[in-house]
């Protein structure tokens, strides 16, 4: 591929990515989610098809986010009615996480036309150019993840708070 072809590539994945932000900030506007939240409903609900158990630690991790900080997410959730907090039965100290169906309604309402557009979208392309799609997709979200490994290593301390500490 030219220098050329990849910049375009480049520009056109970023161009993606603000798009992307631009539609959940317009999209959640009128919910009062935080970015955060939002995210924090999106890994509930993958696990939820993976028939996976979601706990406050869970969340905690996957989001990067301090302990106070997952508290106050868990508790904004459960407070708009998106979550409800379960012990569990095998060890009454650990928290189960379970989505609403006000959250499966909202991530519906929320999500469903961009997955339609790009749906519609995707729909101009045959079985190998979409294989070949997949393949660039999961290269560049593979080296996402390693930039941002990267990246986690040479930033320095925060004190040990994470940049999403303040729900948005």
């Amino acid at each position: 591929m030219s220098k050329t072809n990849q910049a375009r590539l480049m520009e056109l994945l970023r161009q993606f990515t603000v798009e992307t932000d631009r539609y959940i900030e317009a999209a959640s506007a009128g919910d009062a989610l935080h970015r955060t939240d939002l995210n924090a409903l999106g890994i509930m609900m993958g696990a939820a098809r993976a028939g996976a158990t979601v706990t406050p630690g869970m969340l905690r991790e996957e989001l990067d986010l301090s302990s106070p900080a997952t508290t106050a997410l868990v508790d904004r959730l459960n407070t708009a009615g998106h979550v409800t907090r379960t012990r569990s039965a095998v060890d009454r100290r650990q928290v189960h996480l379970e989505l609403t169906e006000r959250a499966l309604d909202t991530g519906s309402r929320l999500f469903a036309p961009l997955a339609q557009h790009i749906t519609d979208a995707l729909s101009e392309f045959d079985d190998a150019e979409l294989a070949l799609l997949e393949r660039m997709m999961q290269r560049v979200t593979d080296a996402t993840v390693l930039a941002k490994g990267a990246t986690a290593k040479t930033a320095p301390a925060r004190g040990g708070t994470s940049q999403h500490d303040s729900g948005k």
